[in-house]
């Protein structure tokens, strides 16, 4: 038989272990939710040493809604376009055996950050999202009016 006295104590201990438990749950929670946090955060992107060297384009993909135009493998073939990124910072990309553009990038994330270099000195600055990228292969998209996916090969 229980008595008053111990009753109360008894649902006093209780409520606190229920409190108890909530509050580990809940620190537990926070701490996954932290962990996974810092985990995502520490994620490497792009080391600019992988970008280093000539890259041959073999698949261009419009992803303009606006345009249904693709790059075919046959103009791929003729026109041999390639960018290529020095030690320096500097990008040039070639398309028909001519210099197309040419700028400076900067790496950040899984994006490239190319500055074009423009006519009369002006420039304008867009990214290159990189979804893949080894030691053969890097896949980017660019944005905008012209937006494609370019998939390219390492030239050795």
């Amino acid at each position: 038989k229980i008595t008053p006295g111990a009753e109360k104590t008894l649902v006093e201990y209780l409520d606190l272990t229920r409190r108890s438990w909530t509050f580990m749950r809940k620190t537990n929670l926070l701490t996954v939710i932290i962990a996974l946090l810092l985990f995502a955060s520490c994620q490497t992107g792009i080391k600019p040493q992988a970008l280093y060297g000539k890259w041959k384009y073999v698949k261009i993909e419009n992803t303009d809604i606006r345009s249904i135009t693709n790059v075919t493998p046959e103009q791929l073939e003729a026109e041999s376009p390639y960018i290529q990124f020095s030690k320096n910072d500097s990008a040039l990309i070639w398309w028909g055996g001519k210099l197309l553009t040419h700028g400076s990038y900067r790496v950040e994330g899984n994006q490239i950050l190319f500055k074009e270099i423009l006519p009369g000195g002006k420039t304008r600055a867009f990214p290159f999202v990189v979804s893949k990228l080894d030691d053969k292969n890097i896949i980017f998209e660019t944005t905008g009016d012209d937006a494609a996916k370019v998939t390219a090969v390492k030239a050795y």
